[in-house]
This record gives structure tokens, C-alpha cells and sequence, in this order.
């Protein structure tokens, strides 16, 4: 029974890895924050990314941001949007989605205002 046991907590151990998803770690700017208009805005992740199907939409007082252009980052795990000019005053929202390298899919938004 003691070796049955070891065995499913074993198994269930050597599973945990592909359970993985690339979840929002960190955001700059933050979530919620208050800033000057940015050129830049990078997105954090707690797993690898597969750059091909993870990017973002970035919707503000206007509609759309068209021009948006997202890079992975040397880590792998970051990814690094351009914006194609500084954003004007106004409340924003990123939509992001995400593909990590083990294949899960996850997506999520937050929002930041440029004064």
C-alpha cells in the first residue's frame, strides 16, 4: 500500500510541469498605474512563450491601437510590445494572449491611464 501510494505521488509529481501555464507575471506599466504617455510596454510571464501565437490588442479613449508590434524577449518569457507613437491622455486596455512553449493557452487584460 506504502509503495502504491509513493507511486501515485510520484506520477502526479512528474505531471506537474506540463500542467504549466504561461500566467502574467509583471507589466510595465503596472496594472492600474497612472503614467506619462509610454512607447513601450512590456508583459511578463511566469512560463516560456511560443512568440508566433502570443501578442497583444491594445484598446483606448479612441478604439483600437493600430501599428502594435510585440517581440519575445531574450529570456523567452517576456514580451516586448512597440507602440507605433506615445499614446494620448486617456484610460487603456492591453488584451493579451499567450501560448506557452509547452502548449497552453492563456489569455487576460489589465489597464493602465496615460495622464
Amino acid at each position: 500500500m506504502k509503495k502504491l501510494l509513493l507511486a501515485a505521488l510520484f506520477a502526479l509529481g512528474a505531471a506537474s510541469p506540463a500542467l504549466a501555464h504561461a500566467h502574467l507575471t509583471g507589466s510595465e506599466p503596472a496594472d492600474k498605474a497612472e503614467i506619462a504617455a509610454p512607447t513601450t510596454l512590456t508583459l511578463s510571464f511566469s512560463e516560456g512563450l511560443e512568440i508566433a501565437f502570443s501578442g497583444v490588442e491594445i484598446s483606448g479613449p479612441s478604439g483600437p491601437v493600430s501599428g502594435v508590434s510585440a517581440a519575445l524577449g531574450a529570456d523567452g518569457k517576456t514580451l516586448l510590445v512597440t507602440l507605433p507613437a506615445a499614446l494620448p491622455p486617456g484610460a487603456y486596455t492591453v488584451n493579451w494572449h499567450a501560448l506557452a512553449s509547452d502548449g497552453h493557452k492563456t489569455t487576460g487584460s489589465y489597464g493602465f491611464v496615460v495622464k
